[in-house]
């Protein structure tokens, strides 16, 4: 009893595949036409994304080139400030000593 209901669930599944894939498998030349369009529209898309995600990275990585070069510029007027307020502090010192 078991070995016959087994029997009959696998060729009803295979019967179902079956008329699943005859039934699906039907596409017309405009349907492919329509899916061939849509692939191609969403292909040039992904590659104009692509484009500007380039051309952002390489704004970005200016703008950090351009971040790199002011720093060091407020770092060399820091240390000229620095020295400049040691000096002015041992004039200081000097002309209270004398």
């Amino acid at each position: 009893m078991h070995k016959s209901f087994s029997l009959v669930v696998r060729a009803a599944m295979v019967a179902s595949v079956l008329g699943l894939v005859t039934g699906c498998s039907y596409a017309t030349k405009e349907q492919l036409a329509a899916v061939e369009s849509k692939a191609s529209d969403a292909a040039s898309k992904a590659g104009a994304a692509s484009s500007q995600a380039a051309q952002a990275l390489k704004v970005a990585s200016e703008a950090g080139e351009a971040a790199k070069a002011a720093q060091g510029a407020a770092d060399a007027a820091q240390a000229c400030c620095s020295d400049n307020k040691s000096r002015l502090d041992s004039m200081f010192e000097k002309a209270m000593r004398k």
